[in-house]
């Protein structure tokens, strides 16, 4: 195999080897401070739900604002302690796309792409980030990792 190949193939392998670990933690801890910071601002502030509940979809738009409010503080903070640590994460992330895809209705969609307008920019690269963890899982710095190789022995 001719020299430039073969470096090809071993800078591949490294960095495939290397990815595993550090890839899909860089998604996990972004999208961990997202929403933190997110739960964290509707923990310490007032629940303004009540003023879009209309445009939630069903079944959101029936339920009590006050459990929504609630649902969605811990729905984020809970998920973001997932991310972070690599736990459940299949399941964390699939309940942060529900939270992204109600927030990108109710409050983004009517707003063009545009960040800087409220619009729905930011919760499309949550979703395919959320995606990602969701369809691929944490990758190897994670204890879903660790779990999964230790007591899933195929």
């Amino acid at each position: 195999m001719p020299e430039p190949i073969a470096l090809a193939c071993r800078l591949k392998g490294w960095l495939d080897g290397t990815g595993a670990y550090f890839s899909l933690l860089g998604l996990r801890l972004f999208i961990a401070w997202e929403f933190w910071e997110s739960g964290m601002t509707k923990l310490h502030g007032e629940n303004w739900f009540s003023e879009i509940q209309g445009d939630f979809p069903f079944p959101f738009n029936v339920i009590p604002t006050d459990i929504s409010w609630f649902i969605a503080t811990w729905t984020e903070l809970l998920g973001a302690l997932a991310m972070v640590l690599g736990l459940g994460t299949r399941f964390a992330a699939f309940a942060m796309i529900v939270l992204d895809v109600v927030a990108w209705v109710s409050v983004h969609a009517g707003n063009g792409y545009n960040v800087c307008d409220n619009g729905w920019k930011l919760p499309l690269i949550y979703l395919l980030m959320l995606l990602a963890l969701f369809f691929s899982g944490p990758g190897k710095l994670s204890l879903d990792h660790w779990i999964a190789h230790r007591y899933c022995k195929t």
